[in-house]
């Protein structure tokens, strides 16, 4: 990484990763899971209540469960060892390039179905008149099932515009992060209201009227 451009800061421990991460406000973290003092996992409940900086999380465990537990925890990426440091390298500049990227616009003003309404010039969401906290994936993902609303939008595509093209195998993401927006917007994210499954093939938003 230094490299290649970048100023990096280590951590031996995950409660040093933690205070670190809070005074450096770095741009990205690189997070094992297995650490001294602290696991990755813990540290992403506290991290994630404070920012919304990506995170790649770096893990020798395999096990399918241990990256949906990282992903619904919010890490942005996962990178199982081992691993060839072009991938990695190639995974961080991906990241911090799809965060650079504007957050897409709309020619429309503002749409608005019950009681959601979402403000596409300030690229805000409103439940009931409170503002909701979204992270921008959370936020770009949401933006193209409205704009798409009563379409069914297929995983390859919602993973493609969202994520990239290199991600659209990445079933995974795609699922923690529509279950991340159920939880933020519907009343009973078991039974959606505005994001529905179209199984097999991907998601549709169903807008009132």
């Amino acid at each position: 990484l230094t490299e290649n451009g970048f100023r990096t800061v280590m951590a031996s421990n995950g409660r040093e990763a933690l205070y670190v991460a809070r005074h450096e406000k770095p741009d990205l973290v690189l997070l094992d899971i297995m650490m001294p003092e602290m696991d990755g996992f813990e540290f992403m409940r506290h991290f994630r209540k404070e920012r919304n900086t990506p995170v790649i999380m770096l893990t020798a465990k395999v096990e399918e469960t241990d990256k949906v537990v990282g992903l619904e925890l919010g890490a942005d990426d996962y990178v199982t060892k081992p691993f060839d440091h072009l991938e990695l390298l190639a995974r961080v500049k991906a990241l911090l390039r799809r965060l650079d990227m504007p957050q897409p616009t709309s020619r429309a003003p503002s749409f608005q179905s019950g009681d959601l309404t979402i403000d596409f010039a300030a690229r805000e969401v409103r439940l009931h008149g409170e503002v909701v906290a979204l992270t921008a994936t959370e936020y770009k993902l949401l933006y193209h099932l409205v704009r798409n609303a009563g379409r069914v939008l297929r995983h390859e595509t919602l993973l493609a515009k969202v994520w990239g093209r290199e991600y659209v195998d990445e079933i995974d993401y795609l699922r923690v992060y529509i279950r991340r927006l159920r939880r933020k917007l519907e009343e009973d994210p078991e039974q959606p209201r505005y994001i529905l499954t179209e199984r097999g093939l991907g998601y549709r938003f169903r807008a009132d009227g």
